[in-house]
Formats: structure tokens, C-alpha cells, sequence
């Protein structure tokens, strides 16, 4: 029987307690960094060399969808009550939203060294040392809206923009494609700067921080931002059904783009599991 991910917005006192020390006995585990090493290891652009799979190519949703999957079944091992919930930044965007309280995510991070003080994940508490990363800072580090240089969250048009294109993803399947849902929800623009951060990108660069690169699951965040993604993937899934993963086939000898991403049959690593094994997981949970 599925069972229910929840907004956060949602979830009683007692939900969020729960889940907060499913995530910290992860952490004191070791497991949790074992993610942050994954995530690292497949954080690579458009031109890196070789296969690329959780950014900048059509496997971002599906590849994430089995990230999140793993994330929650250690998650459930510790606490069967436990799942991920996902945070709404069309609605929930700003820094004071109860997302950010003391008993839940903690809030930004104090001036200077942008170092998170208050919360279950403060490095104070003892309890969330920084120990796998891109650089030295030993810390969670956030910057909540960016309040030097100001910074939006995405709006409901802007997520409606992704959601109305029928296509899930076009040619040269990468983060320069002019359309498609996956790009657009991914958050790839035209031009530089925040004008360029679209959607799932302008989050992590409005949350700033350890949310910055390929460390970013050091944020605890990130799950529930990433739980939201999957979210609008199944929301475009519903709208349409007709509409399904692409590329289908891999592109042929000659294609720049030849053994550089995952077609639908195609494994993905470390899993080797394949974007349409990803496709219905209605059957594992089911959002609310």
C-alpha cells in the first residue's frame, strides 16, 4: 500500500519531530554522508566529460525520483512513520516561514560567515558536523534570500510555465535546450545571473549557502526541495499522459550528445536502474 508524502506546511508538531531525528540518527550513523558522497560524484555540467546524469540532462527528475527513494527507505529503517515531505517555495518563500523555525530546518545563517545558530542542524548543537564537502567549512551555511543582493523565489507562473509544455525534454538535452519540461523545471535560462535561475536552480541560489554545488545535500533542505520537484513531475505526468520520457532512444553515433545521457531503456548509475523503471511509482507513495 503507498504511503503519503505530506507538505511540510502540513505536518503536525509531532511529524516534524519525528522526522528531524530520523534525518539526525542518519547523520550519527555515517549514513547520511554516504548520500552527500553520491551527490558529489554525479555533479557534473554540460561540459564535463562522459555520461552525465543528475544535472543538465533528461535523467535529472527520474535520477533524483531514485535519490529521494533511497534517502526515505533509511529514513523508514530508523522510523516506519517517516517519510519526506516537500516544501512549497511558491508558497512558503520567505525567510520567516515556519519551514525556517527552530524545531524544524533552523533559519539562515548569522552575518559574515553565513553560519547556521538556531536549530536541530546548528553546528553548535553538536550534532550536524560538515564532514564530506567541496570546501573546508565545517558548518551548514545558508543565506536565505540573499538580503545583500535581493533574490525572488519562483512564483506559481513561473512553475506553470514548465508545467504547460508537452514535451518532457528536447534536443541537445542539456542545460541550453529552449524548451522542454525538464529544462524548464530544472531551472536552465538564457543569459547570466539570477535572470538565468529558473525554478529548482533559483532555490538552491536563493537558499545559498552549503546549497550551492554539488554539496548540497548537506542541507537537509534539499530533500524537501527536491520532494517538490518530484511533486510537479507527477503533476506533468497527470496533465500529460501522453507525453513521455525523452530521449527515447540513445543518440546515434555522431550526436555531440552520443553516450553523454540516458535514454529511456538506458541504466542509470550507481543504481542501474532505468529512467522508465522511474516512470510510476504510484505504487511506492503518493502525494497529498
Amino acid at each position: 500500500m503507498a504511503y503519503v508524502r505530506k507538505n511540510q506546511r502540513d505536518l503536525t508538531a509531532a511529524e516534524r519531530r519525528r522526522f528531524v531525528s530520523a534525518v539526525l540518527e542518519l547523520k550519527r550513523r555515517g549514513t547520511y554522508d554516504d548520500f552527500v558522497r553520491l551527490h558529489i560524484d554525479h555533479y557534473r555540467a554540460d561540459g564535463d566529460g562522459g555520461l552525465r546524469l543528475a544535472h543538465g540532462a533528461p535523467s535529472f527528475l527520474p535520477w533524483h525520483r531514485r535519490l529521494l527513494l533511497d534517502f526515505e527507505r533509511a529514513l523508514r529503517r530508523i522510523d516506519p512513520a517517516v517519510t519526506v515531505p516537500y516544501w512549497d517555495w511558491t508558497r512558503d518563500n520567505r525567510p520567516d516561514s515556519a519551514l525556517w523555525a527552530a524545531d524544524f530546518m533552523g533559519g539562515t545563517g548569522r552575518p559574515g560567515d553565513l553560519r547556521v545558530t538556531t536549530g536541530p542542524f546548528a553546528y553548535g548543537g553538536g550534532n550536524w558536523p560538515i564532514t564530506v564537502s567541496m570546501t573546508t567549512t565545517r558548518f551548514l551555511t545558508r543565506d536565505l534570500g540573499r538580503p545583500r543582493a535581493p533574490l525572488g523565489l519562483p512564483t506559481s507562473a513561473d512553475v506553470e510555465r514548465a508545467l504547460s509544455d508537452s514535451v518532457y525534454d528536447v534536443s541537445p538535452w542539456d542545460s541550453t535546450s529552449r524548451s522542454g519540461f525538464r529544462n524548464l523545471l530544472e531551472g536552465w535560462g538564457p543569459g547570466s545571473g539570477p535572470a538565468s535561475w529558473r525554478n529548482h536552480n533559483r532555490v538552491h541560489r536563493w537558499v545559498g549557502g552549503m546549497m550551492l554545488g554539488g554539496a548540497s545535500v548537506n542541507d537537509p533542505v534539499f530533500w524537501l526541495h527536491h520532494s517538490f520537484v518530484d511533486v510537479l513531475w507527477t503533476r506533468w505526468q497527470r496533465r500529460h499522459p501522453r507525453s513521455g520520457y525523452r530521449p527515447a532512444l540513445p543518440p546515434p553515433s555522431g550526436d555531440p550528445q552520443h553516450g553523454r545521457v540516458a535514454a529511456l531503456h538506458e541504466p542509470m548509475a550507481p543504481w542501474q536502474v532505468r529512467p522508465a523503471d522511474l516512470l510510476d511509482v504510484s505504487h511506492v507513495y503518493r502525494y497529498v
